[in-house]
Order: C-alpha cells, then sequence, then structure tokens
C-alpha cells in the first residue's frame, strides 16, 4: 500500500519513512514539505495512494488549505504538534490524530487501525476523476443564495473560475452562485466534451466562447458571451487541445 507523507520537518519525515517502511504492507513513495507541492502531488498521482501522513503546519500553510484546492479522497492520520485541531482533521479524511514527538508504537497502531478499515470496507476509495468514464456525469448544481438552495443546469454555466479560494459558476444570464466545490472536482463530473479547463482558476463552456487572439508567448486570449472580469487566458501548452476542443463540437 502507497504512503505519502506531507511533513515540513527532514527529521520527523524522514523518521516517519523509516517507520512505516518496516512495516512489509506499507511503502512510502514520496516525501512532501508544501501545501503547494502536496496539492499538484495529488492533482496527478492520488489514484496510485492507500494512505496520506499529513503534519499539520507546514511552511506555507496548514495541510487543510490542500482540500480547499483539490478533492482528497484518501484516508489521512495526521501528526502534529498541536492538540486543537482533533476536530478538524476529522471534518478532512483523518482516521487519525497522533502528537508528536510520537512513538513507534503508535504510528503502528495507526497503520493497523487504516488495515481493519480498509479491510472493514473491503474497497479502495474511488478518485472522483474516473466519474466520466463510469458514465456519471452531473446535469446540474447546488448554490445557496440567503437561505435558498437554488438548482442550477449544467447547460446554463457558461463558466466555472475560483476568486479568494472560491469556485463560482457564471450562467448565460448574467447571475453568479458560490459553488462549494474545487476545480478538480468540477472538471471530474463536467462532460468534458461542452467543458474544458482553460486552466487553474477557468473550466469554460464551449457554448460561451465567441472568439480568441493570440496573446503573449503563444497562449490565446479567449473572448466570451458572458460579462467576466478577468482575462480568460490559454496556456500554450494547452493551446492545440483547446483548438481540436472546440472544433470537435
Amino acid at each position: 500500500m502507497n504512503v505519502l507523507i506531507v511533513e515540513d520537518e527532514k527529521h520527523t519525515a524522514q523518521l516517519l519513512r523509516e517507520i512505516i517502511n518496516k512495516h512489509p504492507d506499507f511503502t512510502v513513495v514520496d516525501s512532501l514539505e508544501s501545501v503547494e507541492e502536496a496539492v499538484i502531488y495529488l492533482s496527478q498521482h492520488q489514484q496510485e495512494l492507500e494512505l496520506l501522513f499529513f503534519d499539520i503546519q507546514l511552511a506555507d500553510g496548514h495541510s487543510f488549505e490542500i482540500f480547499k484546492h483539490i478533492d482528497v479522497v484518501v484516508p489521512v492520520i495526521f501528526c502534529t504538534a498541536y492538540d486543537e485541531y482533533s476536530l478538524q482533521a476529522i471534518k478532512n479524511n483523518g482516521i487519525d490524530y497522533i502528537l508528536k514527538p510520537f512513538k513507534e508504537e503508535e504510528i503502528e497502531k495507526a497503520l493497523l487501525k487504516y488495515k481493519s478499515l480498509r479491510n472493514t470496507i473491503k474497497a479502495k476509495p474511488v478518485p472522483v476523476t474516473i466519474q466520466q468514464e463510469t458514465g456519471s456525469l452531473q446535469q446540474s448544481f447546488l448554490s445557496q443564495y440567503r437561505e435558498k438552495s437554488i438548482i442550477i443546469k449544467i447547460k446554463d454555466i457558461a463558466l466555472f473560475a475560483i476568486e479568494f479560494e472560491t469556485t463560482y459558476m457564471y450562467c448565460f444570464d448574467g447571475k453568479k452562485y458560490p459553488l462549494y466545490k474545487t476545480l478538480d472536482y468540477v472538471s471530474s463530473v463536467c462532460d468534458d466534451q461542452l467543458f474544458f479547463r482553460v486552466n487553474r482558476q477557468i473550466v469554460l463552456n464551449r457554448n460561451a466562447v465567441t472568439a480568441f487572439e493570440p496573446y503573449f508567448n503563444r497562449k490565446i486570449l479567449v473572448h466570451t458571451k458572458v460579462q467576466f472580469d478577468q482575462k480568460i487566458i490559454v496556456s500554450r501548452l494547452k493551446v492545440t487541445e483547446f483548438k481540436k476542443w472546440l472544433q470537435s463540437g
């Protein structure tokens, strides 16, 4: 079972690696030091992992920030010097909470606890990124306006965009609604024939595109039917894919 460590204290990370690797059923595949590194790594390799070990206070923020940028579906064991985050840990996939300085037997007990849970469930968590392959495409999203829950149909959404760490839906009628999901989740449940993730901040509906033009460094600038304050830039690495996507419709 593959394990990822996110810990900014190198000595602690190395100690964790040694303890975990002693167990014949577990292998540490990598060790990272920051929120940013973890988000990038998990967005690419989460489906290859069975268990995560997170410190809470990292060099660039709390590890809870990771969950705001990506839907983490893998269980987490938190190892920290602070005891006030246990409730928050439980809300963020936490299956155990170990205080530093920890003892080797505490790590071993946590590993055995994970194995027991895994055997009970008898199934590895399925990453949301495979939902399109199984046909579970979303047809609408829920948003909140004051005390009302509002149903927004996919076909009415021109684009999804991240603003101040919150995802918003911009609709063709000019209205804007918050969506408490990450863009990774949005990309996984929307039809990729209709929606394209042009960059880290924006997922765009094909029907919203009116034109595009060259931009700096071989990027392109996209124009849309809806009023949107940000420039919609397609990175040069995605330009060819974006053009093919538009033509395929």
